[in-house]
């Protein structure tokens, strides 16, 4: 981490006001960080797109075959279904939750180096008497990076900007 730092400590150096310097700088790390996690799990869901798709579909198939055995009245194959299409979903839902850990994971490099510069540079925290550090003013950057990249990308319009 310390052959990166002469480099990455310049974000901080861009327009010579500290506060300034900061934030900014802070912004453009936690950019990166968004980018390099949403590289990442893009590789990983190239990578894994068979065994997902697999998933995926063993899910909806015992969630239908459930459902079938439960309206024409099959008490026992319906629970032994679901009970099934349960332990799919846990499958799914889990790799799912794999995947957004692992867009997270340069953040945590990012915090590391950050600790070692602004471990005791703290803000105050409105009127409430508290403070905030580098850890709360990065994960504002990082959501704030993660809504504009969100907002760029391509094919990614929500319902409500689509024309009717």
């Amino acid at each position: 981490m310390l052959w990166a730092d002469k480099y990455v400590i310049q974000l901080y150096r861009m327009t010579g006001s500290p506060l300034v310097d900061y934030f900014l700088g802070t912004f453009i790390l936690a950019a990166i960080s968004v980018l390099i996690g949403e590289a990442t799990l893009s590789i990983l869901r190239r990578v894994n797109k068979r065994h997902m798709e697999r998933l995926d579909s063993e899910l909806a198939l015992k969630h239908e075959a459930s459902m079938k055995y439960k309206q024409s009245g099959d008490d026992e194959a319906y629970r032994n279904l679901n009970r099934q299409a349960n332990d799919a979903f846990g499958k799914v839902f889990f790799n799912m939750f794999t995947f957004s850990a692992a867009s997270l994971w340069f953040a945590f490099f990012v915090l590391a180096w950050m600790q070692t510069r602004f471990i005791d540079i703290e803000f105050p925290f409105f009127r409430s008497g508290w403070s905030v550090g580098y850890v709360f003013t990065f994960l504002m950057m990082y959501v704030l990076a993660r809504i504009i990249i969100g907002i760029r990308k391509p094919g990614k319009r929500s319902k409500a900007s689509t024309p009717v």
